[in-house]
C-alpha cells in the first residue's frame, strides 16, 4: 500500500467509526441537525478521498448516502428507521472495504457495491419507511458496468457541450435533470466509474484534458481539506514505540543502580582531586537520573491512548445484538477520555465484546419479563472508565436479573468443574463463570453457550497484569469491575521480603503499612486485626505463595474488594520496576520478574492474585 492510500485508509476508518456513533445518536434524536450535518460531511470527505484512490464502489456508496443525507437535511426525505438502517449498512460496507485495504487488498480486488445496498439507499431517499430483512452479504465481484441512465445529444453546432462539461468537472458534481430515482442511481454510477461510455466528442475532450496536472491539483486540495489538524503530528510504528519504551525503562534502571553505587562510594573518604571528582560525578549522575526519568515519562505519554477509541465500537454492537435477541437495551458510556497504555486498549476489545454479549444474552431480560417483574421495558448497560491512583478502572454494569450463586454452584457441579463443597461463598460462586467450559446455557447459540467467553476475559485481563471482580444482586443486575495498570512495562511497586525471597507488590493495591502484634484475635479460626476501627483478616504472603513459614511482623493493608492485611517479613522500600513477563514457567501468584536498583532479582506478585485475597482461581474438581 502506498503512503497516500495508507493515509487515506487511516483517516477514513476514523471517520467511518464516528459515522456509526452519529447514526446511533440520530436514531434517538432524529431532529438533530448538527448530527445530520456531521454524517453528511463524513461521507462527503470519504467520497472525495476514495475518488482520488479510484475506489469506485466506495465512491458509489458514499455518493448515494451523501444524497440521502442531503435530502434529510433539507427535509425532502424524513428520518425513518429505513434511513438509519440504510446509512448503517453503507457505513458498514465502507468500513469493510477500508479493512480489506488495511489488510493488504489492492483497490481492484475490492467488492462492488451490493445491489441490496443501492436499493435500500434509493428507497430511503424516496422516503419509504419499511425496513427490509437483512440480506446475505454480496459475493466479491468485478465493478458493475455503468448503466446508460443519461443520454446527451449534440447541440446545434454539432458539439456535445454537456458531455464535454461532464468529462472535465469533478465526478458527481453535475447530473442532467432526470427522474428522482434515476438521478440518484446515475449520479452514483457517474461518480463511481470515470471510464463511463461517452460520445466521441466527449472522449476527445477528455483525452485533451491534462489529467495528471488536474489529479495532482485535486490531491493537494483533498489533503488540505481533509487533514488540516494533522500538520503537527506524525504516525510512528508501534514496534518503534515499544523499543523506545524498553530503552527508557533500562535507562531508568541503570540510573537507579548508579545512584545506589554512588551512595555506597560516598561512605568512603576522598581527599584532594578525588573529592572533586566525586562531587562532579554526583552532580552528573543526578542530572542523568533526572533526564532518564523525563525520557521515561515522555515515552509513556506517546503510548497512552483514550479508552474511547475502544468504547466507540460498542454502541452499534449492542444495538444489533439487542435487535437480534428481541431486547430493548441502551448502552451508556462514561469516561471515554481516560487514558491507558495502547497495548491494554488493543487487547481489551475481545474481552469487552464477550462481556457485553454475556450481559445482553444472560443478564438482561426480555421486555416482557422486565415488565412482569416491575422493571421498565428498556434495559440499561453502562460502561465506565476512570483513573484511580496508578490503575485504570473499567466497569461494565447491567440492570438485569443478576446471578444466582446457588444455580452457579449447581451447574458447575453438574459439569464436573467443582466438587459438592466447592465455592462455598457467593464471591467464589461468581468466580465460577471464569472456569473453562462453564456455561449456564443448555444449548449453544450464535451468541453464547460454549463456555469459552468469560474464560477468555479473565485470561486477557490477567495477561495485562490486571484483575477482574464480580458483584451481583439477584433481580437487580451484575457489575464486572476490571482494574488494570495504567501502563505495562514500568510499574510502581513496594519491595518486600519474606522467607528469604525478594518480592514486589503493585502499588495500585497498597494502602498503607502497619505493624503486626505477636497475637491476633481469631474469627472462625482465622487471625483478624483491627485497622482504623474495622476488623480485617490477616494472611501470610509466605503461606499464600507456598514458601516456608517465617516471622512476619509487618502488615500491608491491601485495597481489594474484600480488604485484608498481608503479612510480610520486611518492607524494603518502593521502586519503579521494568517488569519482564514469565514465559518459560508459570508460578501461581507471580506475574513477572524485575531487577532492583541493587541488581537483585525480584519476583512480582500478580495484581489479580492480590485482589482475590491471595487465592488462586477456584480449584477444579479432582
Amino acid at each position: 500500500m502506498d503512503d497516500m492510500l495508507k493515509d487515506f485508509v487511516v483517516e477514513a476508518m476514523d471517520l467511518a467509526v464516528n459515522v456509526e456513533e452519529h447514526l446511533l445518536r440520530l436514531e434517538r434524536d432524529p431532529d438533530n441537525k448538527e448530527t445530520l450535518n456531521a454524517v453528511f460531511r463524513s461521507f462527503h470527505t470519504i467520497k472525495g478521498g476514495a475518488g482520488f484512490m479510484n475506489l469506485t464502489a466506495m465512491v458509489a456508496a458514499c455518493h448515494l448516502t451523501e444524497n440521502l443525507f442531503d435530502a434529510l437535511r433539507n427535509g425532502a426525505a424524513p428520518v425513518t428507521p429505513l434511513a438509519i438502517e440504510a446509512a448503517l449498512q453503507a457505513s458498514g460496507f465502507v468500513a469493510d472495504q477500508l479493512t480489506d485495504l488495511n489488510n493488504g487488498a489492492a483497490p481492484e480486488q475490492l467488492a462492488s457495491m451490493p445491489d441490496s445496498l443501492e436499493r435500500i439507499l434509493v428507497d430511503a431517499i424516496e422516503g419509504k419507511e419499511n425496513v427490509p430483512a437483512k440480506a446475505a452479504p454480496a459475493p466479491v465481484a468485478a465493478p458493475a458496468p455503468v448503466a446508460a441512465a443519461v443520454v446527451t445529444a449534440p447541440g446545434p453546432d454539432g458539439l456535445d457541450w454537456e458531455a464535454m462539461y461532464m468529462a472535465v468537472v469533478p465526478a458527481g458534481t453535475y447530473t442532467p435533470a432526470v427522474s428522482k430515482r434515476d438521478e440518484a442511481v446515475a449520479a452514483a454510477r457517474a461518480a463511481a466509474v470515470e471510464a463511463a461510455p461517452l460520445s466521441a466528442a466527449a472522449a476527445a475532450a477528455k483525452q485533451a484534458w491534462d489529467g495528471t496536472e488536474r489529479r495532482e491539483e485535486k490531491v493537494q486540495e483533498f489533503r488540505a481539506a481533509s487533514a488540516p489538524a494533522k500538520e503537527d503530528s506524525i504516525r510512528v510504528d508501534a514496534v518503534k514505540l515499544d523499543a523506545l519504551l524498553e530503552v527508557a525503562g533500562e535507562s531508568v534502571q541503570a540510573a537507579n543502580q548508579a545512584a545506589v553505587l554512588l551512595e555506597r562510594l560516598s561512605q568512603f573518604k576522598f581527599d584532594g582531586p578525588a573529592a572533586s571528582l566525586m562531587a562532579t560525578l554526583t552532580e552528573t549522575l543526578e542530572r542523568a537520573s533526572r533526564y532518564s526519568a523525563e525520557l521515561q515519562r515522555a515515552t509513556l505519554a506517546t503510548r497512552m491512548q483514550p479508552v474511547g477509541r475502544l468504547f466507540q465500537k460498542f454502541p452499534r454492537l449492542v444495538r444489533e445484538l439487542a435487535k437480534d435477541l428481541g431486547k430493548d437495551v441502551e448502552l451508556t458510556i462514561e469516561g471515554a477520555e481516560t487514558e491507558v497504555d495502547r497495548v491494554v486498549v488493543d487487547s481489551l476489545y475481545d474481552p469487552l465484546v464477550h462481556m457485553l454479549r454475556n450481559a445482553l444474552d444472560h443478564g438482561v431480560e426480555s421486555p416482557e419479563q422486565r415488565v412482569a417483574t416491575g422493571k421498565p421495558a428498556k434495559a440499561y448497560i453502562s460502561l465506565k472508565a476512570w483513573q484511580e491512583a496508578n490503575s485504570v478502572m473499567i466497569v461494565l454494569q447491567d440492570d438485569g436479573k443478576g446471578m444466582d450463586p446457588a444455580a452457579l454452584r449447581k451447574k458447575a457441579f453438574e459439569k464436573g468443574l467443582i466438587n459438592e463443597n466447592g465455592a462455598p461463598s457467593d464471591e467464589e460462586a461468581y468466580q465460577l463463570v471464569f472456569l473453562p467450559g462453564f456455561s449456564t446455557k443448555e444449548q449453544a447459540t450464535s451468541v453464547s453457550g460454549r463456555g469459552v467467553g468469560m474464560d477468555v476475559v479473565k485470561t486477557a485481563v490477567e495477561k495485562n497484569r490486571g484483575a477482574i471482580h464480580i458483584e451481583s444482586s439477584l433481580g437487580h443486575g451484575t457489575k464486572f469491575a476490571i482494574r488494570l495498570p495504567i501502563e505495562l512495562s514500568i510499574v510502581p511497586t513496594m519491595l518486600v521480603s519474606t522467607s528469604g525471597a525478594a518480592l514486589a507488590l503493585p502499588m495500585a493495591v497498597v494502602q498503607r503499612v502497619v505493624e503486626l502484634p505477636d497475637t491476633f484475635m481469631n474469627v472462625g479460626g482465622a487471625p483478624v486485626l483491627k485497622d482504623q476501627g474495622r476488623p480485617l483478616p490477616v494472611r501470610s504472603l509466605a503461606g499464600a505463595l507456598g514458601y516456608e513459614a517465617c516471622s512476619e511482623k509487618v502488615g500491608i493493608v491491601v485495597a481489594a474488594p474484600q480488604p485484608y492485611i498481608l503479612a510480610v517479613a520486611a518492607v524494603d522500600g518502593t521502586a519503579d520496576l521494568v517488569i519482564k513477563p514469565m514465559t518459560a514457567i508459570s508460578v501461581e501468584g507471580i506475574t513477572g520478574t524485575a531487577r532492583s536498583a541493587e541488581g537483585e532479582l525480584v519476583l512480582v506478585v500478580g495484581l489479580s492474585f492480590l485482589m482475590d485475597g491471595c487465592r488462586g482461581t477456584v480449584k477444579l474438581a479432582a
